[in-house]
């Protein structure tokens, strides 16, 4: 984004305010030790109301602390407001799920010069005063990788990507190059990537129109396609339908959907993301920070599940892709096939009568 550009929306924020129909309140009475705001960037996403939001509440009422938030609805310029509105309703900590990560910098800027810490849940803010908190989005990247090249160890590969503007698109692909998948257009080996193209906000229709726009110039001949999240699988599948192929897709975020997919055997690994988890290390994290520990003393809990918790509880450093050191606290994920879903059910994450959906009886466990 134009500074110019930028300037005008911080501008506009000023403006605005009074008219930001975005925030809301959920604040327990009597919460007193802090009051952490969360900017979600879109929050009708299912993961974020089922399992993020929940986490990051409870964790912070239960440690007698007030919880509000604000919805961008997808909108950075909403998102520069919505900071500005958090930090006006008394926010002493802000967790910012980013839409754009470059352009609410400015938002950032002024959140840390009040002394308000600020943490990039699950999409980095190149900023080394921002804590990050996510999973390892390049081992994603690697287990979507590692599993599609299981099943397919040679043909035509098309990569859907995620949003250009989210670090995490070209953290997944980096994990697939470590996998062994190679570049667009590289000939060299079994496996062809004949199509790599990036979908602005992650979005299901634009998947589908990539996904179509990568059959019609290969004429149909793909064997495998790299999703990078659950909500493009969506598009993919529904392309590949279409046309009449079934063939072995990936996906991440262990979204209802795709999980019911996996038992059906249209999508071939979901990476799911303990986003209860997750939500509790920030709830946590915010916590500690507004109560003045250093960001390089920070830890996460240390009851969360065995298969998500972090190599080391306690803070590390991050080197960001702009060459910023960060410091981070990484949790796991665990891929999905039709050999592991009892594991989501089992965690109540899903019910097995959502996963089993028109699948067979036992074709695949458990259904």
């Amino acid at each position: 984004m134009a500074l110019r550009k930028v300037a005008v929306l911080v501008a506009a924020a000023a403006i605005v305010l009074a008219a930001c129909g975005s925030g809301s309140s959920t604040a327990p009475s009597g919460g007193t030790a802090c009051t952490v705001g969360v900017s979600w960037n879109n929050y009708d996403q299912e993961r974020w109301k089922k399992a993020d939001e929940p986490a990051i509440k409870k964790a912070v009422e239960d440690a007698g602390g007030t919880y509000i938030k604000t919805d961008a609805r997808d909108s950075s310029e909403q998102q520069i407001s919505d900071i500005d509105t958090l930090i006006n309703q008394g926010a002493k900590a802000l967790i910012i799920l980013a839409k754009d990560a470059e352009a609410i910098k400015p938002a950032v800027a002024k959140a840390e010069s009040e002394g308000i810490p600020v943490i990039g849940y699950d999409r980095l803010i190149e900023d080394p005063k921002a804590f990050y908190i996510t999973f390892d989005n390049k081992k994603v990247g690697f287990i979507m990788g590692q599993t599609i090249l299981g099943l397919v160890p040679e043909g035509n590969y098309a990569i859907i990507k995620g949003d250009p503007g989210d670090a995490n698109a070209e953290f997944l692909r980096s994990g697939m190059t470590e996998a062994g998948v190679p570049a667009l257009d590289d000939m060299s080996g079994p496996v062809h990537v004949v199509f790599e193209q990036n979908t602005p906000n992650w979005d299901t229709t634009g998947a589908r129109n990539n996904m179509e726009a990568a059959l019609n110039a290969n004429n149909n001949d793909i064997q495998a396609v790299l999703s990078e999240n659950d909500g493009m699988a969506t598009g993919v599948v529904a392309a590949l339908e279409a046309v009449g192929l079934t063939i072995p897709v990936s996906g991440q975020d262990g979204d209802a959907a795709a999980l019911n997919r996996v038992a059906l055997g249209t999508q071939a690994v979901s990476v799911w993301k303990n986003a209860f988890a997750l939500g509790e290390t920030a709830g946590s994290v915010a916590v500690q920070l507004c109560g003045g520990t250093a960001l390089t003393d920070v830890k996460a809990p240390s009851d969360l599940p065995a298969a998500a918790a972090p190599s080391s509880l306690t803070a590390v450093d991050f080197t960001t892709p702009g060459g910023n050191t960060v410091s981070s606290i990484t949790l796991a994920p665990t891929p999905i096939t039709k050999d592991n879903l009892s594991d989501v059910i089992d965690s109540g994450w899903v019910t097995k009568d959502v996963v089993c959906n028109g699948v067979t009886a036992g074709s695949v466990s458990p259904c």
